[in-house]
């Protein structure tokens, strides 16, 4: 069998005019490949390592004798090191977007391109909420090179499932890795593994390292950047998520022309509409999504939204259920103007959300008191009950850590006056003066706090 299967070979090699050989037909045409395309995607793909500073405590001082004889240091430095995918978007201004979860905690960051060169790279911003982060490459050193070359954003809105798509990145550190696949699912969510969550499933192979990665269409496009894995067994089994093109290339706007992202509150939640909803409104069954609470004075009341209205569109996405509301937050900006439509017992009602100042999302509590600084706040619920400002994260040693503040702590009133949103909480504090009172909710139960303003 085996000298049958050389003699074989032997005989298509010795074939006129080589017609069987590998990379085209019988007829000379060529072969379907991705090679064309991915030759001109591939050098937007670069690989990223980070090194960051841990500080762990010292093993000798779990030794009696050491710890009573010798002035040994309690805590030692050590250096982290892991490594990611990202990918050039601009490449005269050396600009790479990648996870927040690959660079987040670095205290160094270096960049790999294609060609092999690596420089060192600094955050420009970072979006946690939707795992996101901006690079800048050295400029000193890009001017050395030849002009790099960047991705070009695809509409993921327009991707279909069963659409090919392509993954490239850096799966476990080995060196830039291509795999394909199809569109698997659309607008996943609920998930638990971002703030924000509106992610294109794919069973393109992705794995540790692909993170930050590319994931485009056959045409070459960015679609998507590759963030997460389902792996119960540790290793890919065909379940992979990205973050869709169009809500990457609005962060990657945000985070270039300011560093953060500052989201504004919808003012409004929503739920499905079950069968039994769709008839009490006298409306198809996934029509839209029923408006369920509106927060007052906030951007959809303002707008004329009221509870009970039937919530069709928004911006250019249509409402079905929570995770379409969320999506669209996950990209509605401070100074925005979102159009929407509606409708109210039976007929159309139409209007545009806009967003100022007064509908902030997330603030920073040194921007509001002395006594808040070190602490994130937030809208609790977007409209959602409980009402309140949520503390979502609290810096350890800070004003508001020595307070006693900690995250997951809700603010449910100042000065004796019932808090219902970060906007809320912004107008009172403005005209208190002094020390500020404050009432928290923590774990069912409330607390009074005097802080500083």
């Amino acid at each position: 069998m085996k000298c049958w299967v050389v003699l074989a070979l032997g005989a298509l090699l010795a074939a006129p005019g080589g017609a069987a050989l590998p990379g085209a037909l019988a007829d000379g045409t060529p072969l379907p490949s991705l090679a064309p395309v991915l030759e001109s995607v591939t050098p937007g793909v670069v690989n990223i390592a980070t090194e960051t500073d841990v500080s762990v405590a010292n093993p000798l001082l779990q030794d009696p004798f050491f710890r009573r004889f010798f002035e040994v240091p309690r805590r030692q430095q050590r250096k982290a090191r892991s490594a990611g995918s990202g990918v050039i978007i601009d490449g005269e201004g050396g600009l790479v977007l990648t996870n927040h979860h690959v660079v987040g905690q670095a205290d160094r960051i270096t960049v790999t391109l294609a060609s092999g060169a690596q420089l060192s790279a600094t955050r420009l911003g970072s979006d946690p909420q939707v795992d996101l982060a901006l690079l800048a490459l050295d400029p000193a050193a890009l001017a050395n090179l030849p002009p790099l070359q960047a991705l070009r954003f695809g509409d993921s809105r327009a991707l279909r499932v069963g659409d090919f798509v392509v993954a490239i990145g850096n799966p476990f550190g080995i060196g830039q890795t291509v795999t394909s696949g199809i569109v698997s699912a659309l607008g996943r969510s609920g998930l638990g593994l971002e703030g924000y969550e509106d992610f294109i499933q794919t069973d393109a192979s992705i794995n540790p390292g692909n993170s930050g990665g590319a994931l485009v269409d056959l045409a070459g496009q960015l679609v998507g950047i590759n963030t997460a894995i389902f792996a119960p067994n540790g290793g890919n089994v065909g379940i992979g998520f990205a973050i869709p093109s169009a809500m990457a290339k609005r962060i990657a706007e945000a985070l270039r022309e300011d560093g953060q992202v500052r989201r504004a509150d919808l003012g409004l939640a929503v739920q499905p509409l079950d069968a039994s909803l769709a008839e009490a409104f006298s409306v198809a069954q996934g029509a839209g999504a029923l408006v369920r609470a509106v927060r007052p004075g906030g951007a959809a009341a303002r707008a004329g939204l009221a509870v009970g209205d039937i919530l069709l569109e928004l911006g250019e996405r249509s409402i079905r259920q929570e995770g379409d509301l969320r999506a669209q937050a996950a990209v509605t900006l401070l100074g925005d103007e979102i159009p929407f439509k509606a409708l109210r017992e039976g007929l159309p009602v139409q209007g545009v959300l806009v967003f100022g100042e007064a509908d902030r999302l997330r603030l920073a509590g040194a921007e509001l008191a002395r006594g808040l600084a070190g602490a994130e706040l937030q809208s609790t619920g977007q409209g959602e009950q409980p009402e309140g400002v949520t503390l979502l994260t609290v810096v350890p040693g800070s004003p508001a850590w020595r307070l006693g503040l900690r995250a997951g702590d809700r603010i449910v009133a100042l000065d004796g006056v019932r808090v219902m949103a970060l906007a809320g909480l912004v107008e009172r504090l403005g005209r208190s003066g002094g020390r500020l009172g404050l009432r928290i909710h923590r774990e069912g139960r409330d607390y009074a706090l005097s802080i500083p303003r």
